[in-house]
């Protein structure tokens, strides 16, 4: 087989000056150590707002009408995301989170059950299944591709297993080809955490309309924004009146305005009048920004894999379309003179570059083994069954992709190639004085 050969130093030198022009202060030493940075101006500001925003809230505020029992803002909203994403229903939530509660509500997750996630995931993701006193039961990660690893879900299925809840974590879409036929097989629900996924595709179909029910986040960060809000899609009608009784108080989706009549348990996670009328002038913005983030993203990984240590996540085959809520890449210490991701981290920001270190291991928070210790976790699992779960709640593939994950988030690749360019820049930058990095880990 044969052998690839590292670049040289010259090599990469020559190379990162013919992609993209190298300004004095890429060429010069690292900012964090007194030098000037490769960027001085501000990102692109979240959120886009402007007069659809304004009419909207004032149309509502002098209507009087602002929520949804007396109000149709939120029916319309509903209606036309049910629509955009190629679902037959939408229950707009007070947030992901609530679309996530009302889903575990709806395929009927309770005490003892066990639930498959990955632990590369917002905390949400399992406080949800905690909720419901079920367990929590993590699937390593693909290091690849930051998502759930298809190939060692079986291996964790037992009895109790009752869903499978893949995250199509950054917008890009997790391995359905293989999780879905997975999960039919093994007759177990499959609920899609898309919260940061708004617009993703699955062989050309809108993630969260896939599975049998779908979750959307609108929190401030998100790519749809309402500060706070979120969404359940599904074309399964059961799931789909299931899901509006619990969101409202056991009020049936057929008999809404039917008085002081239930069908079911529930709470009141409903979203409010002006939230949906927030998201129907941001979802006017929404496709031009999307596109906008993709030809960044392309960009951005076209010139980054030419950069020694530096990994761009890679897409399954299946995701025709990435909504690009992170843009997440690998970096490796070896190819920095050993420097941390740390001292990469600090050096980068200093150039002017937002970035982040991502999540911690989920499934080693310390919280999590209060609560399944507690008086009413022991009364439902016992010792026995807890001390199988500890046995096997081991995840190394994403202990060490917490190692080395590095994001930006979504309103950078709203800029312009240039602002892409000065991105590659700093990284270059960064890597050519990678001894001094160093100096940044004393």
């Amino acid at each position: 087989m044969m052998m690839m050969q590292q670049p040289t130093r010259r090599a990469f030198v020559t190379a990162a000056a013919t992609a993209a022009p190298i300004s004095a202060a890429a060429s010069g030493k690292l900012a964090a150590l007194g030098g000037t940075p490769v960027r001085r101006e501000p990102w692109p500001s979240w959120p886009v707002q402007g007069a659809p925003e304004e009419e909207g809230i004032l149309k509502v505020l002098k209507s009087g009408h602002w929520g949804r029992t007396t109000g149709r803002r939120v029916e319309a909203f509903e209606q036309a995301y049910a629509q955009l994403m190629g679902a037959r229903y939408c229950i707009a939530t007070a947030n992901g989170t609530s679309a996530l509660i009302a889903a575990m509500n709806a395929v009927d997750i309770g005490p003892g059950d066990e639930v498959l996630l990955p632990p590369y995931t917002f905390v949400a993701t399992m406080n949800v299944i905690l909720l419901q006193r079920a367990l929590p039961v993590f699937v390593d990660s693909d290091l690849e591709t930051c998502q759930m690893d298809p190939r060692k879900v079986e291996a964790l299925a037992t009895p109790a297993t009752r869903a499978l809840m893949p995250v199509h974590l950054g917008g890009s879409a997790a391995d359905l080809d293989a999780l879905l036929p997975l999960a039919r097989r093994r007759n177990w629900p499959l609920i899609e955490d898309a919260c940061q996924a708004h617009l993703a595709e699955w062989r050309g179909k809108k993630v969260g309309s896939l599975g049998d029910a779908g979750c959307f986040s609108f929190q401030a960060s998100k790519n749809l924004n309402s500060g706070e809000g979120g969404a359940l899609i599904t074309s399964n009608e059961e799931i789909a009146d299931r899901a509006f009784a619990f969101h409202s108080n056991g009020r049936s989706r057929k008999a809404a305005q039917a008085g002081f009549s239930y069908v079911s348990n529930g709470a009141n996670l409903r979203l409010t009048e002006f939230q949906a009328e927030l998201l129907l002038a941001q979802m006017t913005r929404l496709e031009d920004q999307s596109k906008l983030r993709d030809r960044n993203a392309a960009y951005l990984t076209r010139k980054l894999s030419d950069i020694p240590g530096i990994r761009p996540a890679r897409m399954y085959p299946g995701c025709t379309r990435n909504a690009w809520h992170l843009y997440m890449f690998r970096y490796d210490s070896q190819a920095f003179s050993g420097a941390s991701r740390r001292a990469f981290l600090k050096a980068l920001s200093a150039e002017g570059i937002a970035c982040s270190g991502g999540y911690t291991p989920l499934n080693k928070e310390p919280f999590i083994e209060k609560v399944l210790s507690s008086r009413h976790y022991r009364k439902v699992l016992g010792d026995t069954r807890l001390k199988q779960w500890r046995e096997k709640n081991e995840c190394p593939v994403n202990d060490r992709l917490c190692q080395e994950a590095v994001w930006f988030v979504q309103t950078m690749l709203l800029g312009s190639q240039a602002d892409m360019d000065q991105i590659v820049e700093a990284i270059a930058k960064i890597r050519e004085n990678s001894q001094d990095l160093r100096k940044l880990d004393a």
